[in-house]
């Protein structure tokens, strides 16, 4: 029977999954038991990393990234995507999911295939849980040396997204062939219009899809008109197969993955990119200036303009390796740094590859410069081997002091640098006198080996911003610039109750600890370095939030979350955009478990209780009503309440000083 060219109904919707009642739940629903596997010794399984989906619906889909290793799981990260595919924070979802990640990531690890089927669901979470079972189970397929005869696919439906984000499509499978096809168009924020929700426009280009799809698969011949819209849902439904495949033969493990490219003394590009079956599913590009910092808006202006184009391009390509070509795929007046992108972006996609390339480090020139912008290192490497160095001071000013402008003093010191780095490398002894820029030139060239790596590391660069325990006078913040695993600026704060900097205003013991502690926190330079700093006199409570606000910062940055949860345990604050509002928030067992609400006067100090108003106080009441250490009532999807308008009003603020207040303990 022809195919209809009327557009399939939409998946259906998963009914909203009611809150636990407590963080940590005890099981109470099992699984439906299925057919028992075939039981197999562990050798039929080739070790590796797989990553595999449950059955795909509306809102997305569980998946696993499963380490497989003499028939065991080793490790596993467990995935809940979004429509489009990419991991999302545990806190976006629902929150009966919050405390299943830890749970069933405890009882899946150390078993086989056999063992993880048997696993209980947690109570609150079945279907996710059931979808991390799934996946993990499929992993186990995917990992069989012989794959079962005549099975191609994972019955059942599977989604794909085209790395543009232009449409979703669900392509249903039985264990030999694709027996339907759902076609969606996707909003900017990545999730599925509804049909009924279809412009005029849409619904004719789902009409015109659907069929081809499910009659030629990824041969579907565009409509005249429609070329963009079918190259988009040929991707779309590509990825799809990719993820029903049995035997999916990607060269690359899903996940994300950062590089670098040919460095400068004016700087590099780096790229952060997310893999999926292959492809490029998300990209983002960075031009460092010579100190290794992401320059942003004041980066050359040719620059900033070809960040969008580029990235738009590397997207419309989705494989960086079948589709670049260099000769159109620079932008025009950014030739260098289109250059520079294409090519951290082919380094990621290499330390993405599941057989790993020969050697330890890319070949080229790579940039190094010390956590606290000392020395810059241009460091020549070839067969994993450093060939050249090139050494430049920074200034008193921080920039870099061009060759012919070095002091008389300095010109031998970078001539002794260069050559002890390139005879002993880190190991070249100090030069007496100079044991400082000694220590910080061997930093410089342990960061530039690091850029030059095939190995992926544990943190993400950038800057991440995060806050220790508050009270109520305020809170601390920490805003720090990780490279390599490593804190290469920061700058800390003593925030008021209405979150604003205090500055000068703030304790005179805390206004005299914030310097020495930044300082002492950039150089011990590493996440369990700052723990072991001792907290300042007079300013101990504070000296011990920016170290919590500082490990929460790494906390954020991990690539792979050593704990999956939705929030830090602690105590945080958010304001109302008018700042008139305060919410305290007590997170316990990673779950909000306590709220309760100051009201700002105009100078961001606290109100006494006896100078509010009646409809002020009923807000507080209904906010501070205990939850007894589950999660509190307002700590999920906050929403304004009150019987009267005043009341309405305030609750209002109450709620965007929650979501605050949650957005600053968010992992």
């Amino acid at each position: 029977m022809k195919p209809s060219a009327k557009p399939v109904a939409k998946p259906a919707a998963t009914a909203k999954p009611v809150a636990t009642a407590k963080p940590a739940p005890k099981v109470t629903v099992k699984p439906k038991a299925s057919a028992k596997p075939a039981t197999v010794s562990a050798n039929v399984y080739q070790d590796g990393v797989y990553v595999a989906y449950g059955n795909a619906y509306s809102k997305g889909t569980e998946g696993a990234k499963v380490t497989i290793k003499n028939g065991k799981i080793a490790d596993i990260e467990l995935l809940r995507t979004s429509p489009k595919l990419i991991d999302r924070d545990a806190r976006n979802n629902y929150s009966s999911v919050w405390v299943a990640y830890e749970l069933m990531k405890e009882r899946l690890l150390g078993k086989t295939k056999e063992g993880a089927a048997k696993v209980d669901a947690v109570s609150g979470a079945t279907r996710s849980s059931n979808g991390w079972k799934l996946s993990v189970d499929r992993a186990f397929v995917r990992a069989l040396q012989v794959k079962p005869k005549g099975v191609v696919y994972f019955a059942g439906e599977h989604m794909g997204v085209d790395p543009e984000g232009k449409y979703a499509v669900f392509s249903t499978y039985d264990s030999a062939k694709l027996t339907g096809v759902k076609v969606y168009p996707l909003n900017s924020a990545g999730d599925i219009i509804e049909e009924k929700a279809f412009t005029p426009e849409q619904a004719a280009a789902v009409a015109a899809i659907t069929p081809a799809l499910l009659a030629k698969g990824t041969a579907a011949q565009p409509t005249a008109g429609l070329e963009a819209d079918f190259k988009a849902a040929v991707n779309a439904f590509w990825d799809a197969e990719q993820n029903a495949l049995i035997n999916n033969t990607s060269k690359y493990i899903d996940g994300f993955y950062s590089s670098y490219g040919t460095a400068r003394s004016v700087g590099v590009e780096r790229a952060d990119i997310i893999i999926r079956n292959g492809k490029l599913v998300d990209v983002k590009l960075y031009r460092l200036g010579s100190n290794l910092l992401d320059r942003g808006k004041t980066a050359y202006a040719k620059v900033v303009e070809a960040n969008a184009p580029m990235t738009a391009k590397l997207l419309a390509n989705g494989s960086y390796i079948a589709n670049y070509d260099e000769k159109v795929d620079g932008i025009s007046g950014a030739t260098e740094s289109s250059h520079g992108w294409n090519q951290s972006v082919e380094r990621a996609f290499e330390k993405a590859l599941k057989v790993p390339a020969k050697g330890q480090y890319f070949d080229g020139k790579f940039a190094g410069v010390d956590n606290q912008s000392k020395v810059l290192l241009l460091v020549d490497i070839a067969s994993d081997k450093v060939t050249g160095v090139t050494v430049s001071l920074f200034g008193a000013d921080k920039k870099l002091i061009a060759a012919d402008k070095l002091a008389d003093e300095q010109k031998p010191l970078v001539a002794q640098l260069t050559s002890g780095l390139l005879d002993k490398g880190v190991q070249f002894a100090d030069i007496a006198g100079q044991e400082a820029l000694s220590a910080a030139a061997k930093a410089a060239l342990a960061d530039a080996l690091a850029n030059a790596s095939k190995t992926q590391g544990v943190y993400k660069d950038g800057t991440f911003i995060a806050y220790g325990d508050a009270y109520d006078k305020g809170t601390n913040q920490a805003k720090v610039t990780l490279r390599n695993g490593k804190i290469v600026d920061l700058a800390l704060y003593r925030l008021g109750m209405n979150m604003v900097d205090r500055g000068e205003a703030a304790y005179k013991e805390v206004v005299k600890a914030i310097p020495q502690l930044t300082s002492e926190f950039l150089a011990a330079g590493t996440r369990e370095g700052v723990q072991e700093v001792d907290a300042v006199s007079g300013a101990t409570s504070s000296s011990n939030a920016l170290k919590a606000a500082v490990d929460r910062a790494y906390g954020k940055a991990e690539i792979t979350e050593a704990y999956k949860a939705a929030y830090f345990n602690g105590i945080y604050i958010g304001v109302s955009a008018d700042k008139s509002v305060n919410v305290m928030v007590t997170v316990k067992y990673n779950v909000p478990v306590k709220m309760v609400v100051y009201y700002l006067d105009e100078k961001g100090s606290v109100k006494a209780n006896d100078k509010l108003t009646n409809d002020e106080k009923a807000v507080k009441s209904e906010i501070e009503t205990p939850s007894y250490d589950s999660l509190h009532k307002y700590g999920y999807r906050a929403a304004a309440f009150g019987v009267n308008d005043a009341q309405k009003a305030i609750s209002a603020k109450a709620v965007e000083a929650i979501k605050a207040a949650l957005e600053s303990a968010g992992k």
